[in-house]
């Protein structure tokens, strides 16, 4: 029998936590969010400066580093080197205090010398003894592939190839070096967000942590924009737009990406040139966000810059179309072809669980 929707209760929300390790063959955790306690027991004082791959119940927790190496990532395909990619879907078991081992879809984050992860539990499942590293990529080259014990790929399907065929030309795909930064913001609170120009900024979620790539990206210093708030980088005619972004995450447990617009030269520093909004170019990035109880990962990627956008009589930004794709010019956006979630992933059989 199915209760009224009024009698209906909301599931609780699955244990996730937030990590930063470092990115060689230590993993050395950097960072770690409080939400480590509830999906395995250990306090973030327990698990700061430990190895990251020594919480891996699985025999692959030797291989975990090689992800994120370069040797490891190297393609049997020339054409295909400079799409890299950055993000990556893993399951994993993840051992708790009690030394049992609870089931974990973890989402990282390949950043300058770090890797930012979002792992949450899947504690009901039952324990399968997982014998392979596999993982799908979620950008770049957006591949499956095993890892197997030399620490080499084994690309297994290469989505590339079957979107060409297809007839439509995914979106993300670049012949240049991609431009990425990670950031990890405080968990938003999107309720006091204004989504009309009123002409102050509103703060919004703070920068907890930027990798250092985010100055090739913007005109600013990863170290300038520690605990700045994120919305102050944003386009004014944006705002709206990445606060609807982070009220979705802030209800799923998927992986969710949205293109929007950040200022190229914000006012961070007190006394710098100051670049009035209206002057200011924006560059347009691709988002991919994970949500834990505690904090967001973003992952964002360089698409162009264009100018800033021009007023209509009223003084109201003219928006434009940076973040709607066709359905009818042969593109496909990153959200359209892939999900974490293995009810609506396109990728067949990767997303499911073990």
């Amino acid at each position: 029998m199915t209760l009224p929707e009024d009698q209906q209760t909301e599931e609780p929300p699955r244990p996730s936590f937030l990590g930063i390790h470092s990115r060689d063959m230590e993993t050395k955790i950097l960072y770690i969010s409080s939400g480590c306690r509830n999906a395995m027991g250990f306090t973030p004082a327990q698990m700061m400066a430990s190895e990251a791959k020594s919480y891996i119940y699985d025999s692959f927790n030797s291989l975990y580093p090689t992800i994120y190496t370069d040797k490891a990532r190297e393609s049997e395909d020339d054409e295909d080197d400079d799409d890299e990619s950055s993000a990556y879907c893993i399951y994993m078991n993840l051992h708790t205090t009690a030394n049992i081992p609870v089931l974990h879809r973890v989402i990282s984050m390949r950043a300058d010398n770090c890797v930012v992860v979002v792992a949450t539990a899947f504690p009901e499942r039952p324990f399968r003894d997982l014998r392979e590293l596999q993982v799908q990529t979620l950008d770049g080259k957006l591949q499956k592939m095993t890892i197997n014990a030399r620490g080499q790929q084994a690309p297994i399907d290469k989505r590339r190839k079957q979107a060409m065929q297809s007839g439509r030309s995914p979106l993300y795909f670049s012949r240049s070096r991609q431009i990425k930064a990670v950031l990890v913001l405080e968990h938003p609170d999107v309720t006091e967000i204004e989504t009309e120009e009123t002409g102050r900024r509103p703060a919004g979620p703070h920068i907890a942590f930027c990798t250092s790539s985010i100055s090739r990206l913007i005109d600013v210093d990863n170290s300038d924009i520690h605990s700045f708030p994120f919305l102050k980088l944003v386009a004014p005619e944006d705002l709206a737009h990445v606060a609807a972004f982070f009220e979705r995450l802030s209800k799923s447990s998927d992986v969710l990406f949205e293109t929007f617009s950040l200022l190229q030269r914000p006012n961070v520093i007190e006394g710098d040139v100051f670049v009035a909004d209206q002057e200011n170019p924006r560059v347009v990035v691709e988002a991919l966000g994970a949500n834990v109880q505690d904090g967001i990962a973003i992952l964002i990627r360089k698409l162009r810059v264009i100018p800033p956008p021009k007023r209509d009589s009223l003084g109201n930004y003219i928006h434009s179309k940076i973040h709607e794709v066709s359905e009818d010019n042969g593109y496909l956006s990153l959200s359209e072809f892939i999900s974490s979630d293995c009810n609506t992933s396109d990728a067949e059989g990767w997303a499911e669980l073990p």
